[in-house]
């Protein structure tokens, strides 16, 4: 792997121009592909194999005329003073309001909150509207969102109260842009004071944007094949822009090394993509590896949003061995530091000038910061380890207490309509009108099974009404809405959903109607058990995978496993940062949080693949250092030594790099990308300077020469994949000592 990456860096770097230009013909390709291709498709929500699917299923098929699957808006209108809703005044107000909502476009049909009084309440106060779209939330028009505004705003003139409630209500969570901005900004910030030059900085910038953007623009123009909305680039814009960004520092800081060493520009370039490029395809591979596995969920929604987000880190792995060093051929000495320039203008330095190149060289000799804290943790490894473990420990106590669940109308902030038309019904009707249940009767005789349906689910402990059955036209199909007497987001309200679907297969049993529970309430209920179904299979087939590639990297067992172990540290603590900021609102207003309430279903699933991929980055880049001195005769202490005197700085960069990209993103007013954002920039800061920089030096100081064992049987069955560079190295060496004559032709470089 080594020596193939070797000879593909020298070949970018001779063959820059010609690099440089496929890329542009790539970029520039798919910029043209993604700007003809077909709108992407609005963003559908499936659960395949679950109730609630089969039920919305079953209505699409038996009530064509009802949109089943669209929009819905329910408007809540309320009386001033001490009027009733039911006086004519107010009955023509809400009149209007009815009439304005049928003409409203998009709008399939509108309820009647007059007709059998279940819309009005018992205290004659408040009534709600129910509207059903003819389309999906996402396909709403700005003229049907404009006109369900007029129309709450005139019912506001006219003395009502009106708030409205449903999918079909626009929210005004959009993405603003600053996120990426913040993140490049404080990017350039590290890179420069990383490196002390602006090209050097501005290369890992620039290679990033060029990869995110292929990889954006690609799954653009794919969109329409393949179904990816344009949700989808979220993840992959937030880690395509991170991995984009570390894995061009790695390149370029190893090229930096080699040319210290002493190393001819083109071989330097060479061996900095035959070395870091290593660790870059393997780092890559875990990342997708952990990205990928999302199609174990069986959720087309997150299978699309990984595969799309792996795309895009395959992208910033091709872009880290090929652009970047074909970059470095444009500039082999300006991506130096200043200071270290001198050397190559070919003109000798003054007297003053080689004093000063004296005292950098001396001052070079000495240990580093990373080489002083590897020293200092291979000195105490007990306490540092203890201290480190206790320390993610205790910060992870509050994902004990995680609730899970989906963003709803009850956990927005209060000034928003959907939160106060949350709270009306809530007042007015009781909790559970905000999580109604709808349950499907199919049967030959539907009318009268429905009937049999109602009674029994009326005696159920925990429903506070049954509505009236609706019957399709076929008269095969019944529609029943149960209300229950507690909230959507409350536990009792799960064991009902259990509950109802265990007398469901008893009614099935007895007579034979098919009876399938749904709505938004049951639909939450499923997608949350689907998730927690999911999460020990992925898992284990994710850490699995991993653990192999690891294992071909390094060489070891107990390598990987302390790596592994490392991972479910980290994400532990990041679960517990996130659980007590947006669960339990501690710093809520830091953090912009309105409404503290249970986490989101994906968070366990998004923390685990995509810090899994991030862990192993660092686990890969920082090890590969001390695996590549120990296996040049390097004893293990040392070589612990040796990875952080070279790897401990760029990975310090590496990590503040990310933070900040993540960290960009907790200003979106999207709560899902606000929490994702949060979770992981904790994830990479505990996994980063506590993880690998802590427990990862401890360990190796505990376990010694043990820590690279590896059974002869399994050694052999391995393919070495030359990681470290071992084979390339001693390949080098043969040829010089064989043909000693044989130089390096290099063009001359302006500085």
């Amino acid at each position: 792997m080594a020596t193939l990456l070797y000879k593909l860096g020298r070949f970018a770097f001779r063959r820059r121009g010609v690099m440089a230009l496929l890329w542009v013909l790539i970029f520039g390709g798919v910029g043209f592909a993604a700007s003809s291709a077909p709108a992407p498709p609005a963003d559908t929500f499936s659960m395949p194999g679950t109730e609630s699917q089969k039920a919305y299923d079953l209505l699409e098929d038996k009530f064509p005329d009802a949109s089943a699957d669209g929009a819905t808006a329910r408007v809540v209108l309320r009386t001033s003073g001490d009027g009733k809703i039911t006086d004519p005044g107010a009955r023509a107000d809400v009149g209007k309001v009815v009439a304005a909502l049928r003409k409203a476009p998009q709008v399939a049909s509108v309820s009647d909150p007059y007709a059998g009084g279940a819309a009005v309440s018992k205290d004659k106060t408040t009534v709600y509207v129910s509207a059903t779209y003819e389309v999906i939330a996402t396909k709403v028009s700005e003229k049907a969102h404009d006109a369900l505004d007029d129309t709450l705003a005139d019912a506001r003139k006219s003395g009502l109260k009106a708030e409205a409630g449903g999918d079909a209500v626009k929210i005004e969570q959009t993405m603003n842009g600053s996120a990426e901005a913040i993140g490049i900004a404080v990017s350039a910030i590290v890179l420069l004071l990383t490196f002390g030059s602006l090209i050097a900085a501005g290369m890992p910038l620039l290679t990033a944007l060029v990869g995110v953007g292929v990889g954006i623009s690609g799954i653009t123009a794919l969109g329409s094949t393949l179904g990816l909305s344009s949700t989808t680039t979220t993840l992959a814009m937030m880690i395509g822009l991170a991995v984009g960004i570390d894995y061009a520092l790695f390149i370029v800081s190893r090229y930096r090394a080699e040319i210290a060493e002493g190393r001819e520009r083109q071989d330097a370039a060479g061996r900095a993509v035959g070395t870091a490029g290593t660790a870059v395809v393997f780092a890559g591979l875990t990342v997708i590896i952990a990205l990928g596995g999302l199609i174990v969920v069986d959720i087309p929604m997150l299978t699309k949003m990984g595969m799309a987000a792996a795309g895009t880190v395959a992208v910033a792995v091709l872009i880290a061995v090929t652009l970047v060093p074909a970059l470095l051929g444009f500039a082999p000495v300006k991506v130096l530091a200043r200071k270290d320039r001198a050397r190559f203008k070919g003109k000798p330095l003054s007297a003053r000038k080689q004093r000063k190149a004296a005292k950098r060289e001396a001052k070079l000799q000495r240990p580093n910061l990373g080489a002083r804290w590897a020293r200092f943790v291979l000195r105490h490894p007990v306490a540092v380890l203890l201290l480190a473990v206790v320390g993610l420990g205790a910060v992870a106590v509050p994902a004990a207490s995680m609730k899970l669940g989906l963003p709803g109308e009850g956990t927005m902030a209060p000034d928003t309509t959907q939160r106060k038309a949350y709270d009306m019904m809530s007042e007015s009707f009781g909790k559970g009108f905000n999580g109604a249940l709808m349950v499907t009767v199919e049967d030959k005789n539907a009318k009268a099974e429905s009937a049999d349906v109602r009674a029994r689910m009326a005696k159920e402990p925990g429903v506070a009404s049954v509505g009236p059955a609706t019957v399709n036209k076929a008269g095969d199909t019944a529609i029943v809405n149960v209300v229950p007497t507690t909230g959507p987001d409350e536990e009792d309200t799960k064991d009902l959903v259990k509950s109802l679907r265990g007398m469901a297969k008893d009614i099935r049993a007895d007579h034979g109607p098919e009876i399938l529970l749904t709505g938004q309430t049951a639909s939450f209920i499923d997608f949350s058990k689907t998730l927690d179904d999911a999460l020990l299979p992925y898992l284990g087939t994710v850490v699995g995978l991993a653990f192999l590639l690891l294992m071909l990297v390094f060489r070891s067992i107990l390598v990987p496993l302390k790596a592994a172990l490392g991972f479910l540290l980290s994400v532990a603590a990041a679960l517990g940062a996130v659980v007590a900021v947006f669960q339990w609102g501690w710093l809520a207003d830091v953090f912009g949080v309105d409404q503290p309430s249970p986490i989101m279903s994906t968070m366990p699933i998004f923390m685990i693949g995509v810090v899994f991929g991030l862990a192993m980055d660092y686990e890969v880049f920082l090890v590969t250092r001390m695996r590549e001195a120990y296996v040049h005769g390097v004893e293990p202490r040392e070589a612990v030594v040796t990875g952080f005197r070279y790897g401990g700085r760029v990975v310090t960069a590496a990590a503040i790099i990310m933070i900040s990209v993540f960290s960009g993103f907790i200003m979106e007013e999207n709560d899902l990308v606000k929490m994702i954002g949060f979770g992981l920039a904790v994830a990479v800061l505990f996994d980063a300077f506590v993880v690998r920089m802590a427990l990862v030096p401890a360990l190796f100081a505990l376990l010694g020469r043990a820590a690279w064992w590896l059974p002869k049987w399994l050694d052999w069955l391995l393919p070495n994949m030359d990681v470290e560079g071992e084979k390339l190295s001693r390949r080098l060496a043969e040829q010089q000592r064989t043909r000693p004559w044989q130089r390096q032709r290099e063009p001359q470089y302006r500085a």
